[in-house]
């Protein structure tokens, strides 16, 4: 088993939040019905949620229950800043003013530093703040007649900051990880071990975690060791979904999983390829995100430097430095853009070009 001294290629940023997990969307609650501002937002709230829940997006698609929460998320926030602030009202009482009121206390609240060594705020959050709660101006506009204050020069916008390279896991780290789940072996009935370490294999094939607990039964083809990603967004998947070749490795994990999930009280049931332990239903992110956490502390590493997505930028920096053609790459990803393909190749571009280089001997 690794140790905690044990580095990876380069440190990783902790990721802090996970999503809630899904649950039905409530019914609206007419405003007229309501006393109290509070209880107009919350219903506002639950109106937003409701509405997101029954329409698309602007590329014609279902909104996912994650985008889903992160626009209730963000209304929820504003709707406990009023309450502090002493606004009475609704939503509908946020001019440009309010909400430029409410950005700058978003701004010192969360992304400026609280401490002296310079820890303690989340760069770049009030921008994620600012473009979430953009849906509940929309539906407010829309259903109430609301002027959008997004639409107006006075809104003061927050910029993104700069991207910074996305960092890599080491073959150590994710050997160490996949051997605390037993390591694929054959003796391994436990259905949480084989189940974990079967999707550690799949998050190595450089799938993002809203890919993978989509996944269904019937997207296997283990005969031809591949599996199909059914798209989520069209701005980076394609229209007819996309083949992930898989590793001989990943293709016996799984197939060790199906054989134990042919047990699972919900197998029958449940058509989505991970369930949950004690014969739960399906796998949510949350899960998702907790397991890869504690697999890492149990090989003996800081579980705060992981998620999912780590995954996904390892698998992009392995394929290059295996010599993989970046078209090849973003086929199998399904980047529309070789921005994306540079960007996931950033944190090792460097080692790359110095090994392959180093690879020409004497030239002269």
């Amino acid at each position: 088993m690794a140790t905690a001294a044990r580095q990876y290629k380069s440190p990783l940023r902790a990721q802090t939040r996970s999503s809630a997990p899904a649950s039905p969307p409530p019914a609206a609650v007419p405003l007229r019905a309501l006393n109290g501002s509070q209880d107009a937002r919350t219903a506002l709230v639950a109106e937003l949620e409701l509405h997101l829940s029954t329409t698309t997006n602007r590329k014609g698609r279902p909104y996912q229950r994650r985008t889903i929460n992160a626009y209730k998320f963000a209304a929820v926030q504003l709707h406990h800043w009023m309450t502090a602030a002493g606004i009475e009202g609704d939503f509908t009482e946020c001019d440009v003013s309010t909400l430029n009121r409410y950005f700058r206390w978003y701004y010192e609240e969360h992304d400026v530093p609280k401490s002296q060594d310079g820890k303690g705020g989340y760069t770049g959050g009030t921008n994620t703040a600012q473009r979430n709660l953009r849906a509940l101006f929309l539906y407010l506009a829309e259903e109430y007649e609301h002027p959008d204050p997004y639409l107006s020069p006075k809104l003061q916008k927050y910029a993104t900051p700069p991207m910074g390279k996305p960092k890599t896991l080491s073959s150590e780290f994710i050997g160490d990880v996949l051997r605390v789940t037993g390591n694929g072996s054959p003796k391994v009935k436990d259905f949480q071990a084989v189940r974990d370490h079967a999707i550690i294999r799949v998050l190595t094939e450089g799938l993002r975690s809203d890919e993978l607990l989509n996944l269904r039964v019937q997207d296997l083809d283990l005969t031809n060791g591949t599996l199909v990603v059914i798209p989520l967004k069209m701005d980076r998947n394609s229209l007819d979904g996309r083949v992930i070749p898989l590793q001989p490795k990943t293709v016996k994990a799984l197939s060790r999983y199906l054989r134990l999930r042919a047990l699972h009280r919900r197998a029958n049931r449940d058509e989505w390829l991970w369930l949950g332990t004690r014969n739960r239903s399906r796998l949510q992110y949350g899960g998702l995100y907790e397991m890869v956490k504690k697999r890492a502390e149990e090989a003996g590493y800081d579980p705060a430097v992981v998620s999912p997505h780590s995954f996904c930028h390892t698998w992009c920096d392995d394929l290059k430095a295996e010599g993989v053609s970046g078209e090849h790459i973003m086929a199998i990803r399904g980047w529309k853009s070789p921005a994306m393909l540079r960007r996931y190749g950033a944190d090792m571009a460097t080692t790359r070009a110095v090994n392959a280089v180093k690879g020409l001997g004497d030239r002269y």
